[in-house]
């Protein structure tokens, strides 16, 4: 039970399900998932730290770029996803989130190149 209190715990934040629902879509890294949301990154770090504690999300160096990535290991991140999936693909924010996500480009937006 304490490990579906802190997964709705992690989802009570609109920022979060956006970022869940992205990563459901592909891996991204901090500057993408930043570009997308249109907030800072320490501001998606801090979102993403959440997200990893409640074992939804995973992540995994790439280079210079983490990206990270809905966790293969957590039950609940697929069904949540699936449900996540119903629910919001309607929605205009989401759908102007995964129009922007197909123009983030890691090489572009990141610091370092």
């Amino acid at each position: 039970m304490k490990d579906l209190d802190t997964i709705f715990k992690a989802l009570a934040d609109v920022n979060r399900v956006r970022i869940l629902k992205l990563l459901g879509i592909r891996k991204m890294c901090v500057c993408e998932l930043a570009f997308v949301l249109e907030v800072s990154q320490p501001a998606v770090s801090k979102q993403l730290k959440k997200l990893v504690s409640a074992g939804l999300v995973d992540s995994e160096q790439d280079g210079f770029w983490t990206n990270y990535f809905v966790s293969p290991k957590s039950l609940y991140a697929k069904k949540l996803l699936a449900m996540l999936g119903q629910w919001l693909n309607d929605e205009k924010m989401m759908i102007d989130d995964l129009k922007k996500a197909k123009k983030a480009n890691r090489k572009k937006l990141c610091c370092r190149k």
